[in-house]
This record gives C-alpha cells, structure tokens and sequence, in this order.
C-alpha cells in the first residue's frame, strides 16, 4: 500500500475511533439520554470528551479549594464581605446547579482563561461550547467575567443615540431588576437551553437547599432563603432539560404557591449578587496588570509597548471604544508616573458596535436544526440565522427586553455586539508542551489570535471579497490578505476597517495589548489550575 493510502486510512480510523469515544463517553456522563449529534463529520473536537472530563476535575479542585476557604474564615463579622465573594465563587464552581449536575457555571469560563473558554480544541473550531445536554451547544463564544460587575444598568442615550452599559455580547442583562447587569448575567445560563438547562429559576433554589455550602448561603442572606414548599415532583422537573416538550414552553414548570414563588425568586436573586460579589472582587477583576503598575509608577513601558500604546490610542483608533482614561500621548521622553492617567481604567465604553466581523460557519449552532429527545429544536432556522446581537435583543423575541420603548430602535442596532474591555484579553495559561495556548475573539470566535484581530480592524475594507459568494476570490488567503462579507453589513461601524497601519505597528498594538494581562503586580488566583495541553 502507498504511504499516501495508509495516512488516508489512518485519518479515517482516527475519525471513526474519535466519533466512537464520544458517543461512549456521552452515554457514560448522561446516563439514560441519547447524545444529540445532529453535526457533520469534523465538527466536534475528537478530543470533547477528554476535555469535558479535564476541565470538570480542574473545577472540582477550585471547588475543593473555596470550600476551604470558607471553612478557614474567622467567625465575626468582620468577614461578611469576604463570605459573599467565597459564596459567589462556590456557586460559580458547583456542578450541581445543572439539569444533569454535570457543568458549573465555571466550564465555559476557567480563572486561567480571564474566565472565558478553557479548551483548546474547541477555540481553535466550534467556538461555542457544549452544554449540560450533551450535546447542545450555544450560539457565541463565552465572554469573559473580569470587569464584568463595572457595566452599568443599561441606558439609552437619545442625544447620542447609543446604548450604554448592560451585559452579555447582545445587553440583554440590562439590570433594570436588580440595578446590577452583572448579576442579572450570572442568571441566565443556569437556565438557558443551550448551557446548564435548567427548567425553572426556582431549580437553581433547589438545588442550592442542597448544597455543601447552604449554611453559608443562609449565614450570608439568612434563615429564610430556603422555607419554600416544595411540590413532591420537583427534583424530576429539575432534572429535565430546559425546552423540552413536555414542559409547553412553561418557563415555570415548578409548581409553587404566590408565596413560595416569591421566597423562591427573592433567593435566586440573592444568588446571582452573590456571584457579582465575586466577579468585582480581586480574585476575578484584580487591576494586577503591567499597566496598572505603570499608572502607579512602578512600571517603565518598554519602547515597544510604549509605541503600541500610542497607537492605541492615536493611529490604531482603538481607545475610541476601549477608554484608557487618559488625556496624554506619551512621547520619548515624557516620564511613565501615569500622573494623566484615571485611576483604573475599564478599558471600555460600556457601547455596542457592528464590527463587520463574517459569520463563523463552524459554529454547530447552525446544525441544530432537528430536535433532540427531548423533543427541542435549538435552531430550527439551520444557517439562514443571522445573529442580529442587540438587534435582536431589542427586538424581544427572547422575551428580555424591558422596555417596549427600544422596540423600534432595533433595526439600528442590527449586528451590534458589546464593546468587551479589552483588559485580560491576552490572558492564557502556559502549556507544558511549549506551545501557545489558543484563544478566540469576537463574537462568534471568527478571529484566533490578537495579531488578527489588529489585523481584521486595520485592513477589512481594504482588501475585496468575491460580490457573488460572499468569500475570498481565488488567489487571496482568508485573514490575510481577503475578509469574507460581514454577516450584518448594515451600520458597519467605518472608524475602523482602513488604518493604514504597517506591519510592525499591528505588532506594536499587540504588544500592548499584552501589558493589560492581570498578575504581574501580584499572582492572580487560580491562574495555575490548567492540567491540559495544547495542540
């Protein structure tokens, strides 16, 4: 046989051994439910399973680890503050709090990652991550949690005609409810379809009456978190997946009286500012990074980072978006006291934009169009979906938005997404093998590295796509020298798209970009806790 034949053979056997493992391991972690693989060949990672598996016992050791913690804290109430931020990160550790009591909130977002995607193999294809049913998995990439908790409740600004402040990619946690965006963020993927699943908001209560930790949420937020009468069928209504046909779209299947549903409601409510309790604290938003020491005067920029950083913020137009809080370009010999500088800057103005950016074909949400099971269909829409971000949001068919008066308004938001602080956005932790370990940007995850993103901002409208396909003409390379047509292209934001930028100041903007990672002043926590490799 031809070496040419025998590597074809082995790529099929590999396919095949691959596709192999995961419908085993599958059936092994889901018990009785059948794997939901709608997907082509090549979609999913080979290595899904094995990941899932190393990603939940880092989890486990985090959780090990803030029990600990609690358990070292003084009794007095001096701690007070301490205990709700431990809280938060057991909840955001606890696998429990999914339908198959398989995923933590934490799976999509791991410490080491900035708390955003922690496998590999899955940034550098799908993007969006597999849920608590596998598998069914989501539309966009994980944002990240640091800086989170300092969004503000979301505003229109009818003399600038912006939004500013919400949360999540498209702002649909506005905060209105409970004046915080970040905790109304940490609500929503313990009870989306596509995440942990659960059916009801009163199941995350449920579950938390159960938890290791429940004297320390009742320590915290009192004795009354938890005197709820539960219905004799609720843990079989909780371990049903959310969307199920079974449940009619009943957004509360759990059947409780007016005032348990509000006991109920109140302490869901108490979970989710636990957890913004946690995610503004030092061990999430630590302000660690080079250039806070820079604005401290205990850091010197080094030449490249210094002409980086003025491009940021001159050239490169990114300080447009992403504020830095300074009035100051610095020059060769201005000195680096930060003396211009506001003190902690978020490196974001809270806005949204459509940044052209084309849409990501491997994502398998487009594949999502038969049901599963249980009988739900994730994207019965298939690839003719167009994700409007907060055009679609506004335009409430996800049933969040508060207010009918942003209704009209959503055509002009078409294709926005949030303005992500671009703080932590080299944050990654170091491979044993060497290697680098692989992120994904944007939205939809389109972009792998920082130099394409620089990339992307500096030359989209520079080079043409083919008008008929959509996609690069022949004799271009993709994310080099050719962009395909943006998903939204209306209100394409043009400040950026054509900078003129060469080569050498793409990297310098990288460069810089790099000095914002969190733990150079002190260790960031958790940030050791990676056990994988990279490929």
């Amino acid at each position: 046989m031809r070496p040419t034949s025998l590597i074809l053979l082995s790529i099929v056997c590999l396919m095949v051994f691959g596709t192999l493992m995961i419908n085993r391991g599958v059936s092994a972690q889901n018990g009785s439910q059948s794997i939901y693989n709608p997907y082509p060949p090549g979609v999913i990672p080979p290595d899904l399973v094995s990941e899932i598996g190393r990603v939940n016992s880092e989890v486990s050791f985090i959780e090990k680890e803030a029990l600990a913690q609690w358990h070292a804290l003084p009794i007095n109430s001096g701690t007070a503050m301490r205990q709700v931020q431990i809280l938060g990160k057991l909840e955001l550790f606890d696998k429990n709090l999914s339908v198959n009591k398989n995923q933590a909130c934490s799976f999509c977002h791991m410490p080491y990652t900035a708390f955003t995607g922690p496998i590999p193999s899955v940034n550098l294809t799908t993007v969006a991550y597999p849920g608590s049913s596998h598998f069914r998995f989501g539309k966009r990439k994980p944002p990240g949690y640091t800086y989170s908790p300092f969004f503000p409740v979301l505003q229109y600004n009818a003399t600038q005609a912006n939004f500013y402040g919400g949360n999540f990619w498209d702002l649909r946690a506005t905060g209105y409810l409970l004046q915080n965006p970040d905790a109304e963020q940490a609500q929503d993927p313990v009870r989306d379809t596509q995440e942990m699943g659960l059916p009801d908001s009163a199941c995350v209560v449920r579950r938390l009456s159960q938890s290791v930790y429940r004297r320390l949420f009742e320590t915290v937020w009192g004795q009354q978190a938890f005197v709820i009468n539960w219905p004799p069928n609720v843990d079989e209504i909780c371990s049903t997946p959310a969307g199920a046909a079974v449940f009619s779209g009943n957004p509360t299947p759990v059947n409780l009286s007016p005032v348990n549903r509000g006991r109920s409601n109140a302490t869901f409510d108490q979970y989710a500012l636990s957890i913004t309790a946690y995610e503004g604290s030092p061990d999430v938003s630590a302000f660690s990074s080079k250039f806070d020491a820079f604005l401290g005067g205990k850091y010197t920029l080094t030449a490249a980072e210094k002409a980086g950083y003025n491009l940021f913020r001159g050239k490169g137009n990114c300080n447009s978006c992403h504020l830095d809080g300074r009035s100051t370009t610095l020059t060769a010999g201005q000195s680096d006291d930060g003396s211009a500088a506001d003190l902690a800057p978020k490196f974001t103005d809270t806005t949204s934009a459509n940044l052209g950016l084309p849409k990501n074909p491997a994502d398998p949400f487009y594949y999502e169009t038969t049901p599963d099971s249980f009988g739900f269909t994730p994207n019965p829409a298939g690839f003719a979906f167009t994700d409007l971000g907060v055009g679609l949001f506004l335009r409430n068919l996800s049933g969040t938005n508060p207010n009918s008066n942003w209704t009209p308004l959503a055509p002009a938001f078409d294709g926005f997404m949030q303005v992500a602080t671009a703080r932590n956005v080299d944050m990654r932790p170091k491979c044993p093998n060497g290697k680098t370990f692989p992120k994904a940007y944007m939205h939809n995850g389109y972009l792998k590295s920082l130099k394409e993103v620089v990339h992307f901002y500096n030359t989209r409208d520079v080079f043409a796509f083919d008008v008929e396909s959509g996609h690069c003409p022949k004799g271009t390379t993709e994310k080099v020298n050719c962009w395909p047509e943006p998903e939204v292209p209306q209100r394409k934001d043009m400040t950026v798209g054509n900078l003129g930028l060469t080569a050498t100041e793409e990297k310098q903007i990288v460069t810089f970009l790099q000095t914002l990672t969190d733990g150079f002043t002190t260790p960031y926590p958790d940030s050791n806790t990676f056990t994988g490799s990279c490929p």
